[in-house]
């Protein structure tokens, strides 16, 4: 195995709190996260960028301010840069997102739901 192969499945397990992603891979100027998503987040928006979500497992919703996006195993959505959104997961989601270097994972909201990037052990 090459020194720059990652596993999802394994960076996956080596997350033990919901909301807090976790850089698996940089490419270019961008962050590759894994995190894992249980509850209501924040009511926020990314004034600067778009925000991808992939879903690995579970069921997740992207509530919107016009309606919700429901998101299962192996879906992705785009949240367009600025548009207000609040991820919720009844149960543990575990999914990637794709995002600019730099970016906060509470947008514009911020408080005491902002998580540093983390690395993975």
């Amino acid at each position: 195995m090459s020194d720059g192969v990652r596993n999802v499945t394994q960076a996956l397990a080596g997350v033990q709190q919901p909301w807090q992603p976790h850089r698996l891979v940089s490419v270019n100027d961008y962050d590759v996260k894994v995190v894992k998503l249980h509850g209501e987040f924040v009511w926020h928006s990314h004034p600067d960028t778009d925000e991808l979500f992939h879903v690995i497992r579970g069921e997740l919703t992207i509530q919107l301010r016009d309606g919700d996006v429901l998101l299962g195993p192996g879906d992705v959505y785009v949240v367009p840069r600025g548009v207000e959104h609040c991820p919720r997961a009844d149960a543990e989601v575990e999914a990637l997102l794709i995002e600019p270097q730099g970016t906060l994972n509470t947008g514009d909201a911020g408080g005491e739901r902002t998580s540093p990037l983390r690395e993975l052990d």
